[in-house]
């Protein structure tokens, strides 16, 4: 991708002037340009920030337009970003801190990766980003494979891996402890329904760090505590 900095006034419910952002010239691919979005809102440490800019909620921090250095987030019906505060009418149940382990994306340690209570990947610990801007959930191709054929998923004539819908009532949950607690994804969580046909909703890139993206965030509210390098989730009511 190549483009060049500019500046502007950048408005979500606060006013972040002077807000440096790149703007796109040329994309290695299509994706841009038959998404329905106009951008990407970065939203993780300035370490990995593009040609050194500052993101948007550091510049927000950095001018005193909030009072606490932190963002949560709600995806679900009616879904959004809340800068600077938390809402407990999203969430239930107790908040869940997890430390980050390291700062650039919000990454975070997971202790293991488990299905009707077999290790079925993440053996002895692994590292996990939380990310809003991935769809689904990601992790390194041989695991991916090992759950695929753990709950009996195989692949279309697009190497999609499907399912037949008649079975999610009987697929176990995916468990993922993290920080000694558990975060359950049920069947109807982990696997979508698309145009007819039940579709999982993993991905595999190549690397060795999970991604923890929308289909889990959708099933927990996310704090994203800038001042003390933490994360915090909680089950999201709906």
């Amino acid at each position: 991708m190549t483009g060049v900095l500019r500046y502007n006034t950048v408005r979500v419910s606060i006013e972040d002037t002077n807000q440096i952002f790149g703007l796109s010239e040329s994309e290695p691919s299509s994706f841009l340009y038959y998404a329905p979005f106009d951008g990407i809102l970065g939203l993780a440490y300035p370490s990995i920030s593009s040609s050194g800019a500052t993101p948007v909620f550091d510049n927000i921090w950095d001018q005193g337009l909030v009072s606490q250095d932190l963002f949560s987030v709600y995806l679900s019906s009616g879904s959004m970003v809340i800068f600077s505060g938390i809402d407990s009418s999203y969430y239930s149940g107790s908040l869940c801190w997890v430390p980050v382990s390291e700062e650039a994306y919000w990454q975070i340690t997971v202790d293991s990766i488990t299905m009707n209570g077999e290790s079925i990947a993440c053996s002895g610990g692994c590292q996990a980003i939380v990310d809003t801007g991935t769809s689904l959930l990601a992790g390194p191709p041989s695991a991916i494979d090992n759950i695929q054929s753990y709950i009996g998923a195989s692949e279309d004539y697009s190497s999609e891996a499907v399912i037949s819908c008649s079975s999610i009532d009987s697929l176990p949950d995916i468990v993922f402890t993290i920080n000694g607690v558990e975060f359950h994804l049920s069947p109807s969580a982990y696997i979508l329904e698309v145009r007819g046909l039940c579709c999982w909703g993993f991905q595999n890139p190549p690397g060795k760090l999970w991604i923890l993206g929308d289909v889990f965030i959708r099933q927990y509210f996310t704090i994203f505590d800038r001042a003390n390098n933490q994360i915090c989730l909680a089950p999201t009511l709906n």
